[in-house]
């Protein structure tokens, strides 16, 4: 077949498909069904065209439409791969997870009921074998979502209700296909299949695609670093990305690939926005938008100009096999809605799915080209039986035929009957104060554009008279909604806020203010902030704040490995990185006050914008205290911070007055290029930045301590084999009342606080605590918590004894301490050691020692981490 005539086929084939599109906007249809019947019209006229008696000249063209250049490869290998990498990249990955559960019952246990329902059912009627049967149970359990999808958007539906479509498309084309690989190679060789043996191929071959997916995925956001400020490099990255994966999976590891593109995808989506800059990843968003609108459009005409010559010779006996094979597609989606669905949440593993929603998903099973492309795929093997292959080809086709004439022309009154169109109670009353905020505004920039451009205050008047009306309506409208309580509101406001802070990180990644793996930390808190705001409110925004603030596992990890190894490295990168993400969510908290003040507070009302801001407040609170705490140690690291965020705005702003220069034709392209080298090489400066230094060198800490200032360098030497540095942060228990002492803590810096009964001692830089379990062998009579980060030097016991001994002077002075202190207790004060503090309502944190069970619900972070609301016992 001549490559031009195929160029010009698929030339008119994009021409209809963007006429198509004005059309089904004009008549209100989905445009992929619009598409299926003028490519089944377009298949039906080339074949009269090209067999007819009269030769004509576009003979040449409609062999190509009669016989186009391509098979089932092309559909699984070109355009699957594509349509399921855009797909997953437009998810919200936490969302998905929301509703995992019914999206696997959907996706992986509804293929397999279908297919061995449909396979028990068409074997008595159509007289083919089970295995034949089955095979085409599992060809048509592939869904298509491109038709629903757009219904859904243009009449509103839930959320949820796209979610859990999109979500069951990705995953089902996955055990279809791979159910489909199994019964074809029963079918061809004529092996014996187990349900046990099924199961088993469909793990083994998910979790493999699942496995390369995640290794791509991860590799392409790693590629993506290096690329960051190169668009079309990052697209070009992306768009290889399910392609590899693809390949990779289905010729060399005999894996899902389908599962790999979805999962790749899935990665790329969670982690791309927060690598790159927020218009870099929209233009890649928008190039995989387009390729994804012609590949489905192209994968739809072409699949239905092979219906006539798939449809042919039907008699009435696949009529018949027509009827039973869609009563049992529908029974068994049914059951799996119906009957399977309540037990996840009986079990409590998700959400209870509205009876709604589970109509429209039930009535929205499309089928599309994936169902024909496996089709189509039997009817090119050389091994299975003709009259297998056409049974199969007329089912598959016929049934693909109803799903989209018949259920996806009636999806949409469906819809409107269920009342899945409308607004929910509180949308609507929100939607009227939206409408009074925003045609405020608008009648106020009408008023100001006509001061501006000098217009009569009568014509400006007469402008603005429909937004005053449409205002008093708005007004109205919400005066007779359903009031919205201010729990709801408050909540609302709180996603906002989440969102609103997402936005703003990804800006200074845009504006390259901040480094990106900072950012991409912070914006997972700010995600996590708003799931908790939308499930728990206010309870679940606070408690995903103070779990922002809490030390991470890498962090914890890296201080016990220096612990016990000594080992730093670990240890000053987790805190430089706590240091700067604390640095970067003090700024961008200050940036959302008046976000809260400006926009948020007119819109749900000034009671509940006051309660927002005072969360906020008590959240930027709580992170002013966690980084002065750093401060306070580090003050030269600190200054360093914020120094180099003030020169990479100082950068940005430079950078912009040279484009300004460089598009008013003030400067040349040459002048242009060596001035943004320079940019370039002021950034990678500040990237690099300087060094933590944890200042734990035990030597360094024994010469700066009082307790040893008259010992030599020689005896200072002795001394420091016997210490042992530790790195200690806010709100660590160092020692706990009742047990056994077996070390002396020496506080090089920082500082402990000592509560003993109904006293609390905070003691310093300078002193030493826990001598009096060692010297008068006895238990430890207090707690001690590290009240800031401390750097502390232990001494074992028998260490601690032999010191004293070697140096009489020291073990003097430590027991003259000892004396005042074991007095001071006995007489009920401690005045050798600090001021003595009447004992308030917080609690130890046991942030690294085991814990008894009255720590752990007693855990709470004091000084410097936690904070609590003044309303929190109410919620």
């Amino acid at each position: 077949m001549s490559l031009p005539y195929v160029l010009a086929a698929v030339a008119c084939l994009l021409v209809v498909i963007g006429l198509m599109e004005l059309v089904a906007k004009r008549l209100k249809l989905p445009p992929s069904v619009l598409l299926a019947m003028v490519g089944i019209l377009i298949g039906s006229g080339a074949s009269l065209l090209l067999f007819s008696s009269v030769p004509s000249a576009l003979d040449p063209v409609a062999a190509v439409f009669v016989f186009p250049p391509l098979n089932s490869e092309v559909f699984l290998y070109v355009f699957l791969p594509a349509l399921l990498f855009q797909a997953s990249l437009s998810l919200d990955v936490r969302r998905l997870l929301e509703d995992a559960a019914p999206i696997f019952l959907l996706a992986v246990v509804a293929v397999i009921v279908a297919t061995f329902a449909i396979g028990y059912a068409l074997t008595p009627v159509s007289g083919q074998p089970l295995v034949v049967c089955l095979l085409l149970g599992a060809i048509v359990a592939t869904t298509d979502p491109v038709a629903v999808i757009a219904i859904f958007r243009d009449l509103g539906a839930p959320a949820r209700l796209t979610r859990l479509v999109e979500g069951e498309s990705l995953f089902n084309d996955a055990a279809a296909i791979a159910l489909f690989v199994l019964l074809l190679e029963a079918l061809t060789n004529d092996t014996p299949i187990t349900i046990g043996s099924a199961a088993e191929t469909l793990a083994a071959s998910a979790a493999g695609g699942i496995l390369v997916g995640l290794v791509g995925g991860w590799c392409a956001l790693v590629l993506f670093r290096l690329v960051r400020d190169i668009p079309a490099a990052l697209m070009t990255i992306s768009l290889a990305l399910p392609y590899l994966v693809y390949v990779v999976c289905e010729l060399a590891l005999d894996a899902s690939g389908v599962s790999a593109v979805v999962t790749a995808a899935l990665v790329v989506a969670s982690g791309g926005p927060t690598r790159v800059p927020p218009d870099a990843w929209r233009h890649v968003s928008e190039i995989w938008d387009q390729i994804a609108f012609w590949a489905s459009s192209l994968i739809f005409v072409l699949a239905s100009l092979l219906v006539p010559k798939l449809l042919g010779g039907v008699d009435f006996g696949d009529l018949a096999s027509l009827v039973v094979l869609i009563l049992a597609a529908f029974l068994a989606r049914a059951v799996v809605l119906f009957l399977l669905a309540p037990l996840l949440t009986f079990l409590r593993l998700s959400e209870r799915v509205p009876n709604p929603i589970k109509a429209v998903v039930l009535w929205g099973g499309l089928r599309g080209a994936a169902t024909l492309a496996l089709a189509l795929a039997v009817t090119e093997s050389t091994v299975i039986d003709q009259d297998a292959k056409r049974f199969i080809a007329v089912l598959a086709t016929g049934f693909t035929l109803y799903t989209i004439l018949v259920h996806g022309l009636t999806l949409r009154p469906l819809m409107r009957i269920l009342k899945l169109d409308q607004l929910s109670p509180f949308d609507r009353a929100l939607r009227e104060e939206v409408l009074a905020l925003a045609l405020g505004n608008v009648r106020d920039a009408v008023a100001q554009a006509a001061d501006d451009y000098d217009i009569a205050p009568a014509v400006a008047r007469a402008a603005g008279r429909p937004y005053e009306a449409r205002i008093a309506s708005a007004k109205t409208a919400g005066e007779k909604a359903e009031d919205i309580l201010d729990r709801d509101r408050v909540t609302l406001g709180l996603v906002a806020l989440a969102d609103q802070e997402r936005s703003i990180l990804l800006e200074h990644v845009n504006e390259r203010t901040v480094s990106t793996g900072i950012v991409s930390m912070l914006v997972v808190d700010a995600e996590r902030m708003r799931e908790f705001s939308r499930s728990n409110g206010r309870v679940g925004y606070r408690r995903a704040a103070r779990r922002a603030l809490d030390y991470s596992l890498a962090f914890r990890m890296a201080l016990r490995v220096h612990r016990f190894t000594g080992y730093d490295r670990w240890l000053i990168r987790e805190l430089s990185d706590r240091f700067e993400r604390l640095l970067v969510s003090r700024i961008v908290l200050g940036e959302l006050l008046p976000y809260v003040r400006n926009r948020l507070a007119p819109l749900l009302g000034e009671r509940v914008g006051d309660i927002v801001e005072e969360i906020l407040s008590l959240r930027r609170e709580a992170v002013a205290k966690a980084l002065d705490a750093l401060r306070l140690q580090y003050p030269d690291y600190a200054n360093d911070l914020e120094r180099r965020f003030l020169l990479r705005i100082a950068t940005q702003q430079e950078e912009r007055e040279y484009r300004a220069l460089y598009h008013d034709h003030l400067i040349g392209a040459e002048l242009y290029s060596d001035l943004e080298r320079g940019i370039e090489h002021t950034r990678t400066t500040l990237d690099r930045g300087t060094r933590l230094d944890l200042g734990m060198r035990t030597r360094d800490l024994v010469a700066q301590f009082p307790l040893f200032a008259n010992l030599t360098a020689e005896q200072i030497d002795r001394v420091v084999r016997l210490l042992r540095p530790r790195f200690a942060v806010p709100g660590e228990r160092l020692i706990r009342k009742g047990e056994r002492g077996d070390s002396v803590y020496f506080i090089s810096s920082g500082a402990v606080e000592v509560i003993t009964g109904e006293r609390r001692v905070r003691l310093g830089r300078g002193d030493f605590i826990g001598e009096l379990a060692l010297l008068y062998g006895v238990r430890r009579n207090a707690d001690v918590n590290a009240l800031g980060y401390c750097q502390i030097l232990v001494l074992e016991g028998e260490a601690f004894k032999a010191l004293i001994k070697r140096y009489p002077e020291i073990g003097k002075e430590v027991e003259r301490v000892a004396e005042a202190r074991n007095q001071s207790n006995r007489d009920g004060g401690h005045p050798e050691v600090g001021s003595i503090e009447p004992i308030t309502d917080r609690r130890p944190v046991a942030g690294f020692e085991d814990e008894d069970e009255e720590d752990r619900l007693a855990r709470r972070l004091t000084a410097l981490m936690h904070w609590r609301s003044p309303g929190r016992a109410k919620d």
